[in-house]
């Protein structure tokens, strides 16, 4: 089965390198050929070093400034390319970016079946994450065969007319990635980070960047963390800010001047990891830490007003904030001073997988092969 996996985000890249090393640790079964659009250059680039992946092809679609007019329109002609030259059986994209929704567009036009992994989160509000919901819908509807992360994911899929036959549950690809990851002997590279003392000092690790919190949200969210820093002396904040001049600007106004408050580049993703497994809890608009953290004990309070990984938020592992100063604050000192609160979330099951998920795709398809070759001669009219 010759497969192609297409992904172009550092996220992306994460949750799909645990599937290539599955598939190309089957050589009989599988001829891979990786395609990355470079939506991110360097955030990408240093995944694909530390998981030793070598693309394929390379559209290299990143310019400064640029939209998502721009990133779809690049991925569609760059992909006309490289699907025609390598004819895939299926090709493989994840989550909900816009590399995600334009690779799905590209292969449907060539009539290659679609092979969704991650699929059917759906937070049901169509600006809130922007792009990011409607870019999961349009794959979803462009998809052969939807591999859900959760029991909840499958059921959004089925409910919205997709054949039980083409959903298979799987667990989340982040899992595989972050236990092969975390390690009790790491040594941070970084030198604020390796100079950190997680001993004396709770260390309290953020991320903020969705465009629905750029302006007064993120602002808000800084205020929280200002009066958080002043009330709790043994607390530090560590937020590797996102390269968006317009993150960085609010970022360092707001939070420069602050004690205890590190303002650092994005971390490698083995360096990020294992400065996620050592701090106390996490605040974070991110979807992907939402499932992360489970794994490592981490309670996550969630800087949005909704989530579609709602998941955690049931299991308990994941508290719904949004970006009320207030709400923030409440909640965070919550953590800090009720041991129970913390132990109970700390402690609450992992919704999100095993560490088998690439495992579980890689087996898939292999036994979906026969409907695979089905299918093509369908959509296509080949006898």
């Amino acid at each position: 089965m010759k497969v192609m996996t297409v992904f172009g985000t550092r996220p992306e890249a994460i949750k799909m390198a645990p599937v290539v090393r599955a598939l190309k640790s089957k050589p009989t079964k599988f001829d891979v050929k990786v395609t990355v659009t470079g939506q991110h250059r360097e955030m990408l680039d240093q995944v694909l070093e530390f998981f030793q992946i070598t693309p394929d092809h390379d559209l290299d679609i990143m310019r400064h400034g640029q939209t998502l007019t721009d990133i779809t329109s690049r991925v569609l002609s760059g992909l006309e390319k490289v699907i025609s030259a390598e004819s895939p059986d299926i090709v493989l994209v994840h989550g909900d970016t816009t590399t995600t929704f334009a690779a799905s567009l590209a292969a449907f036009y060539q009539q290659v079946a679609v092979g969704h992994v991650e699929a059917g989160l759906r937070s049901y509000d169509l600006y809130n994450p922007f792009p990011e919901e409607m870019n999961r819908r349009l794959t979803g509807a462009l998809a052969t065969f939807h591999f859900a992360p959760t029991q909840s994911a499958a059921e959004h899929l089925a409910g919205e007319g997709v054949s039980r036959s083409h959903i298979f549950l799987t667990g989340n690809t982040v899992i595989d990635a972050l236990l092969g990851t975390v390690r009790d002997d790491y040594i941070f590279r970084n030198p604020v980070l390796k100079n950190l003392d997680f001993a004396e000092e709770r260390v309290i690790l953020m991320t903020t960047h969705r465009r629905e919190n750029w302006g007064l949200p993120m602002r808000r969210i800084f205020t929280a963390v200002r009066q958080l820093i002043q009330s709790f002396p043994d607390v530090r904040v560590v937020f590797p800010v996102h390269r968006n001049p317009r993150i960085r600007e609010v970022a360092e106004s707001a939070l420069s001047d602050l004690p205890r408050v590190n303002l650092i580049e994005p971390p490698a993703y083995e360096e990020f990891v294992n400065l996620m497994a050592r701090a106390y809890f996490l605040l974070t608009d991110s979807g992907g830490l939402q499932e992360e953290a489970p794994s490592l004990e981490k309670p996550v309070l969630v800087l949005r007003d909704t989530t579609e990984r709602p998941e955690g938020v049931q299991a308990g592992t994941a508290l719904l904030v949004g970006t009320d100063t207030g709400r923030i604050v409440k909640e965070a000192t919550r953590l800090l001073t009720d041991q129970q609160a913390y132990s109970t979330m700390a402690k609450a099951p992992n919704p999100y997988g095993d560490g088998q998920a690439a495992e579980r795709i890689a087996k898939i398809l292999w036994e979906q092969r026969e409907l695979l070759r089905v299918w093509s001669m369908a959509e296509t009219g080949r006898s």
